[in-house]
């Protein structure tokens, strides 16, 4: 079929004709289907219960002889930030252990921010006036709603396949104070998959921003999440701050959310050792430690960034049919009609979807009315406005493989209506 852009008005008539005709047949089937949010489902699930068969007995002292069913070590196990320090590419030093949450220890770092200040900064945040943040976008919607719960600006950077737009980062952050951080997803980017290159790193190491209490807020959700045969490389960010003095700016963050269980795994903070020996001061304050048994049922289970990744082989495996079957239907689907862009990735969760300008919010409609919930279009852009109403998030980790088929194959149907609205109407 040729692209819908080089239909007479009639041809797209009789095609969307066809089109509403299939999507009738789907609506009536009663479909009850699931894209919202990248979950694992229970069979992903089930490939860590054997980390839940150790015998509690081994779980009980650390290495150096504490009790990990007490209070104590409010910053972790030993255990827990060698391997966590192992995985990236860093040393105990700079690891903080958080509860089952990376989001929720980000929310917490920004609290903590507007209220008790960063290290090196004059005064909290929230002494400073209005304040801003820098969101590359599409991103993750739920950085976005930490900024919007505490009154924080947002201004939208655009996402290239190398990353953030730097030059946009730089003239924001290095001219103007109340821009107090970034929020970053720095390897298969929530939603495109894409993974920051050694040159955008570089340029995030080397800012120079004109607040002294700037952060970057690196979430590395997805660093072991990779599922084809070569992995991204992502540039340790740590090590290139190094060269330029900038140790201070990053908070980084990952969990076991996606790589054990998504509600009882463990959290990391990693940073500078001064960031680490403050946040460390401010928590003690907050608690007397995180559930010291799960960093050791972890440690215990994986026993090193080896093990870890052995681990993950098994969820590639299991997770990149689904990623080829939601990639192979959207050729079927879309293939020659040239209304519409989707990302290819090489891990994470997410395939980003961009459509006809002013289809997103009917298409994510339509697909409701038939039974297939999808993120809301917008959701990847500050204050959920998409300014071309064009992107949609696809999310194929938690429908078997049948559902998803039917998935995207209605998904497909909904965007070639919406896309055949917006041509005949012009």
């Amino acid at each position: 079929m040729k692209a819908y852009s080089e239909m007479t008005k009639n041809e797209r008539l009789a095609e969307l004709a066809v089109q509403k005709q299939l999507y009738q047949k789907e609506k009536a089937a009663g479909h009850a289907l699931n894209m919202t949010r990248g979950k694992p489902d229970a069979t992903q699930l089930n490939l860590s219960m054997d980390m839940l068969q150790q015998n509690p007995y081994d779980l009980i002292y650390t290495r150096r002889g504490t009790d990990v069913r007490n209070y104590g070590e409010l910053a972790g196990t030993d255990e827990a930030k060698e391997l966590f320090a192992e995985v990236l590419g860093l040393k105990p030093e700079n690891i903080f252990m958080g509860g089952q949450s990376s989001l929720s220890l980000m929310y917490d770092m920004m609290i903590k921010a507007l209220v008790l200040g960063v290290y090196g900064g004059s005064k909290p945040w929230g002494q400073q006036g209005p304040l801003k943040f820098l969101c590359p976008a599409p991103g993750y919607d739920r950085h976005f709603r930490i900024c919007e719960e505490f009154g924080i600006e947002m201004i939208s950077i655009p996402m290239t396949p190398q990353g953030p737009d730097m030059d946009m980062v730089r003239q924001y952050a290095e001219s103007d104070p109340s821009v107090k951080g970034i929020w970053c997803v720095p390897k298969y980017s929530n939603p495109q998959g894409y993974t920051y290159s050694d040159e955008t790193v570089e340029a995030f190491a080397a800012l120079k921003p004109a607040a002294d209490d700037f952060r970057i807020f690196w979430d590395n959700a997805y660093y072991v999440h990779g599922f084809r045969e070569k992995d991204d490389p992502l540039a340790n960010i740590f090590d290139l701050c190094k060269k330029y003095g900038s140790e201070d700016m990053v908070y980084e963050f990952m969990s076991t959310s996606k790589v054990t269980f998504a509600g009882a795994g463990v959290a990391v903070f990693a940073a500078s050792e001064n960031n680490i020996e403050f946040l460390t001061k401010q928590m003690s304050v907050q608690t007397l430690g995180y559930d010291k048994i799960n960093q050791l049922r972890h440690v215990r289970y994986f026993k090193s960034a080896a093990g870890l990744k052995k681990h993950m082989k098994k969820q590639a495996d299991y997770l990149r049919p689904k990623f080829d079957c939601a990639l192979a239907a959207m050729e079927n689907g879309f293939g020659g009609l040239g209304i519409g862009e989707w990302t290819k990735p090489n891990g994470g969760y997410f395939i980003s979807f961009d459509g006809l300008p002013g289809t997103a919010k009917r298409t994510v409609q339509l697909c409701a009315e038939a039974g297939v919930a999808l993120t809301p279009a917008g959701a990847a852009f500050p204050y959920g406005l998409d300014p071309e109403d064009k992107n949609i998030r696809i999310a194929p980790s938690y429908p078997t493989t049948e559902q998803l088929y039917q998935s995207i194959n209605i998904f497909c149907i909904c965007e070639k209506i919406a896309a055949l609205e917006v041509l005949t109407a012009e």
